[in-house]
């Protein structure tokens, strides 16, 4: 049972198991390999989403980011959702993310039924606006425009039902 829960990798001569439990995605957040995410999505692994987090923590932007984007064409939603937040992990810790990373995010779309929503939110909290691509920063104003015309909106709906319970006398 634990030769099939350890997979095994070579390490110059040496062979040693890895801590990686692909079937549940235990350990998955700490891999900090990303020949092992690599290895891993060529068989097929179930939980590559939860390992693209873990890259986004543990390695640097640009070994990351290829595997982020391959984790985003993945065929499970669960797994893809992981992938967009690994690439909002990315703008947190890095406060930049690369050109596929922003081109991924641009064809998933920013609207709010958008898989990417939480991505780009975070990417417009933590990348400073001079360092947007010119789309992200046209979402932030347009965004921005339709959070103040719903506030308008609404502060106008309870204006109105406010007035009418008091000629109501309630």
């Amino acid at each position: 049972m634990v030769e099939a829960q350890a997979a095994v990798h070579a390490v110059g001569r040496l062979t040693m198991p890895t801590p990686w439990n692909w079937e549940t995605g235990e350990s998955l957040l700490a891999l900090n390999d990303p020949k092992e995410w690599d290895a891993a999505f060529d068989r097929g692994e179930r939980s590559l989403g939860t390992a693209a987090i873990g890259l986004a923590f543990n390695c640097t932007l640009a070994e990351a980011s290829p595997r982020i984007v391959r984790a985003m064409g993945l065929a499970d939603v669960a797994q893809r959702g992981f992938a967009f937040t690994a690439a909002g992990t990315a703008a947190r810790l890095n406060g930049a993310l690369t050109p596929e990373l922003y081109a991924a995010l641009r064809a998933e779309g920013p609207g709010r039924r958008s898989i990417a929503v939480n991505a780009i939110a975070d990417t417009l909290t933590f990348v400073p606006f001079r360092r947007l691509p010119t789309w992200l920063k046209c979402w932030s104003v347009v965004s921005a425009v339709g959070d103040k015309l719903d506030a308008w909106r609404l502060s106008s709906c309870y204006a109105v039902i406010d007035a009418w319970k008091a000629v109501r006398g309630r």
